[in-house]
Order: C-alpha cells, then structure tokens, then sequence
C-alpha cells in the first residue's frame, strides 16, 4: 500500500482531534475529486515501518480522538487488507480510538464483502460535484451518508451517525 500524507492533529475529518492517512489509490475518479493525485495506486510512497511507527506515535496522545483513513480509497482492492488491519490493531491497542473511513463504495457494497467490525464510522459514496454543499459536516456532497458502523451491523441497516 502506498500513502500521500499523516496529517496530524486534524479536525475536518471525523470527531475531535484526529490523524488522517491518506492512502493512495481509488477507481472512482469523481468529478471535482479534492485529491486527484491519490488515485493512482503507485502514487505518493510506500507504507512502511517508519510509517507505521510515526502513524502509532501520533494516535498515542490521549487528546487525540481517532484515526481516519481517506485517500484516494481506503477500499481500493490494493489498500483493503492492509487498511482492515491497522483498523484491527489500532482498535486491539488502543480501543478508546474512534476508527473512521472514507469509501466511495456504498455501505450496501461493502457490508456483506468485508470486516467492518473494526471500524465505527463510515462515510460512503462517491462525491458529487452537483451535489456539492460546503455547509455539509465531515462530507462533500449531499448524496455521501454518515454511517455508525456498529450500530448499522446489530440492526441490519444503515444507521446514521449524524445527519447533516
């Protein structure tokens, strides 16, 4: 898997202080995408042990809240395992962290296909620019949804974490 960026100490991708990876690779290539340079999968440079490291030595501080994974796709087929496996460690380390993920898959393509038992909040579906809102919380578009994970998994269908 290869990634762009850690962003550290980040408040515009989920609840509270946050890191961000950015992994690289995603097949949706929206309209108006705001990081066109993570849709190749061989882009930006390689996960490795220092980036695993510095990822862990950022999410220890007790004021950060969690990790969100974003891209490019989290769920690209290239980063999916991976990506599912630092969700499980994070959460086996550390389970006061919140796991949230960013997909344009829809929660009904992803839900029966992959281990979601890691990951609490997911934001699915391809940005769209015609439905582009800045007044939106955590999404660009108004068609993306804001979904509990865990919540979602007991009731069998999609249950949102917020509604904007």
């Amino acid at each position: 898997m290869n990634y762009h960026n850690i962003t550290k100490d980040d408040m515009l991708n989920g609840d509270g202080l946050r890191v961000v990876l950015w992994v690289s690779g995603c097949t949706h290539c929206c309209d108006g995408c705001q990081n066109p340079e993570t849709w190749e999968v061989s882009s930006g440079i390689e996960f490795d042990k220092a980036a695993y490291d510095e990822l862990f030595e950022a999410l220890e501080p007790d004021y950060i809240s969690g990790i969100t994974f974003s891209g490019g796709d989290p769920l690209h087929p290239f980063n999916r395992e991976e990506v599912l496996k630092l969700a499980k460690e994070i959460k086996e380390k550390m389970p006061q962290k919140t796991v949230w993920l960013y997909t344009g898959f829809l929660w009904e393509e992803v839900k029966d296909a992959i281990d979601l038992t890691n990951i609490d909040v997911l934001i699915d579906g391809e940005f769209k620019q015609e439905l582009n809102d800045n007044n939106l919380k955590w999404i660009g578009s108004s068609n993306q949804r804001i979904i509990d994970v865990q919540a979602s998994l007991k009731e069998g269908n999609v249950v949102l974490h917020c509604k904007n």
